[in-house]
């Protein structure tokens, strides 16, 4: 009993007799580096906490800052002017420790974020202030007299 195996000019080696078709090295590196890895290891798991989202809005005498940071004492912030920049940031540490009976469990976390912003020189750095109130970190920036926007007026022609 004989297997005939033919052998192509490449040098590969097939099987006529088989449906089976058997990845090429190169088809397999590729699949091996281009699937999705499982989040676990794309995800940011060292800042314990995303950026927050941020909304700004301009009103004719101000921008207003709004950031979503639910769960925190207004305590935990830390708001900083220098020159024009604005960072915003926090960090938390927590840690528990429950002891009964033969084992003391210890549970600790750590969260942190920071934002910076540029500020126009429109702003009157001298009057800005910020609130926390139901999970809501909002900053008020108040332009300076002379940006505000003036009423339209008609000018006569003489």
């Amino acid at each position: 009993m004989s297997n005939l195996v033919n052998v192509p000019k490449s040098g590969g080696l097939s099987n006529t007799n088989s449906n089976i078709s058997f990845p090429t090295w190169s088809s397999w590196i590729d699949e091996m580096f281009n699937r999705e890895l499982p989040s676990v290891f794309t995800s940011n798991f060292n800042t314990g906490m995303s950026s927050p989202k941020v909304n700004i809005k301009e009103t004719e005498d101000a921008f207003e800052v709004e950031m979503a940071v639910p769960g925190l004492n207004k305590s935990d912030f830390k708001i900083d002017l220098d020159n024009d920049t604005l960072s915003i940031s926090t960090e938390v540490k927590e840690e528990k420790e429950h002891t009964e009976e033969n084992y003391t469990r210890r549970e600790f976390g750590y969260s942190s974020f920071k934002r910076v912003f540029t500020l126009p020189e429109s702003i009157n750095e001298d009057h800005i202030n910020a609130k926390y109130e139901n999970g809501i970190l909002n900053i008020h920036l108040p332009k300076k007299e002379e940006v505000k926007q003036k009423p339209v007026r008609s000018i006569e022609i003489s």
